[in-house]
């Protein structure tokens, strides 16, 4: 395969369960797949109903938080550290046990909303979630920074130990592409992936589409981070949005990309794009996919790329079909072959499944006969006896052809990304979500069926909108401006 990545890359194989053995929580959604699958061998059905906010927890910091936090493992010790990135240019390590403050880093200032010519973040800081190079006790960021009273976006490596910069870190965007990048027009809001000894960063535009910024991805070797890579599309826009960031499914990069603006020709707009380590241009049909209305969606601002593209695995009667599942904000779903994406309207099947604007990341795990997709949203068909609003089960099928239908839908107010945790990667799963800029609230569903296991009564404050929980061994945590808050069970 052209775009395969090297044999010895990291990679995260969609059919193995998304959770580490220590169950620690490395990159957005625990794994490169961002299918948000977690294994918490406690949390059974019934164990979920008794979901409490833990009162004991609660670290306490100054800053807006939109990044999911991560959870490490001290080696030898065990201990659980939380690290949290703020749009104040901050990053802070807990412990993940007391909430006791480990250490903190301050990166610089944080770029002013006054300064930007669009956007809805203010202060602009850390957006995109990190990722964590667990070998080399390393985290890695995008930070948009304040330098000579002009932004610039910024790539850091920090010790996990101490919070320190690394050797040869941070390197500037601008500086490493030569130019081509724009830091004032460009934003990083998705998820930074590790692989291949590469650490990849992808960058969309702001909040109302504003000046000629470029959909990129940057590629900087850890061992030699002066040495990149980069992807630019073609047409102005095209901006990679999805929190899920970039995704892989341990041979190929993926990403989504948003709407172009002046393309009368396809320019790597409203797409899903296959790269390797050394992010070449996908230019054969095979490594790229656009619907047919490629146009109509960038018209009306239907970014393709509103979500991830999320790989999968599911299981069928001759063997596994490699898929690639994405929707967008127009709520029409695709299902895609992972090894042949098709080029323009090379979907396998495609369905209208909610009636809103879809942004949120799904959660995805493996059943019986198939493979269930969880999404925050309202849906287009949901079941009368299994209707709900705010939240939507799909069931994915590839017997006798790929096809997807609503499976339930659950009541939730609110915008969270919704996860699902296992006890052993299929046994007892539980959609669990949070109505951020709604009800604030946890919200746990039974994942076979869709009956409602647990709400517990506290409002979670400071919440922002797509924000989701992480899963260890014995709490769920979810950040939100100023905490991080945990429930047991």
């Amino acid at each position: 395969m052209r775009n395969a990545l090297l044999a010895g890359a990291l990679g995260v194989a969609v059919s193995v369960a998304s959770a580490q053995a220590d169950q620690s929580v490395l990159t957005y959604h625990g794994a490169l797949d961002r299918a948000g699958r977690y294994v918490v061998p406690g949390l059974t059905y019934e164990r979920a109903r008794g979901l409490h906010l833990d009162p004991s927890f609660h670290p306490a910091f100054q800053g807006h938080v939109y990044a999911q936090p991560l959870l490490w493992r001290r080696p030898g010790s065990g201990q659980g550290v939380l690290i949290v990135a703020t749009e104040e240019d901050e990053v802070f390590a807990f412990d993940a046990k007391s909430g006791a403050q480990i250490w903190k880093r301050s990166l610089g200032g944080p770029v002013p909303g006054s300064v930007l010519p669009c956007g809805n973040i203010s202060p602009l800081g850390v957006t995109g979630a990190p990722v964590i190079d667990e070998a080399c006790g390393t985290i890695y960021l995008d930070a948009a920074v304040m330098r000579a009273n002009a932004p610039r976006h910024e790539i850091y490596a920090l010790s996990l130990a101490d919070g320190s910069v690394e050797p040869g870190w941070p390197v500037d965007v601008a500086t490493a592409l030569g130019g081509r990048f724009t830091p004032a027009l460009e934003n990083q809001r998705g998820a930074l992936a590790l692989l291949a000894d590469k650490v990849f960063v992808p960058f969309s535009g702001h909040w109302g589409d504003c000046g000629a910024y470029h959909g990129f991805v940057v590629g900087l070797s850890t061992g030699e981070p002066r040495q990149a890579a980069s992807f630019e599309t073609r047409a102005r826009g095209g901006g990679i949005w999805g929190q899920g960031g970039v995704s892989s499914d341990g041979k190929s990069l993926f990403a989504a990309t948003g709407n172009t603006f002046g393309a009368s020709q396809w320019s790597d707009g409203e797409a899903v794009l296959r790269f390797g380590s050394d992010l070449a241009p996908p230019h054969e049909a095979r490594d790229f996919f656009a619907p047919t209305d490629w146009r109509d969606l960038d018209r009306y601002d239907l970014d393709l790329g509103g979500t991830a593209a999320t790989p999968l695995d599911v299981a069928n009667a001759s063997g596994t079909r490699k898929l690639i599942f994405e929707i967008g904000k127009s709520g029409e779903a695709y299902l895609l072959d992972r090894d042949n994406l098709g080029g323009i309207g090379g979907a396998l099947t495609s369905a209208r499944v909610t009636t809103n604007i879809e942004i949120a990341s799904p959660a995805v795990w493996s059943a019986d006969g198939g493979a269930f997709v969880a999404l925050q949203g309202v849906g287009a068909h949901c079941p009368p006896d299994k209707a709900g609003e705010g939240l939507i089960a799909l069931k994915i099928r590839t017997d006798p052809a790929p096809a997807m239908e609503t499976a339930w839908c659950g009541a939730v107010v609110g915008n969270g990304s919704p996860i699902v945790t296992t006890t052993d990667g299929r046994s007892d799963p539980i959609v669990l979500i949070v109505g951020a800029e709604g009800d604030n609230r946890l919200h746990a569903f039974r994942g076979d069926d869709g009956k409602p296991l647990a709400s517990p009564p506290e409002q979670l404050r400071g919440l922002h909108h797509f924000q989701t929980l992480i899963a260890s061994d014995d709490r769920l945590y979810v950040a939100a401006d100023g905490t991080v808050y945990a429930f047991a069970f």
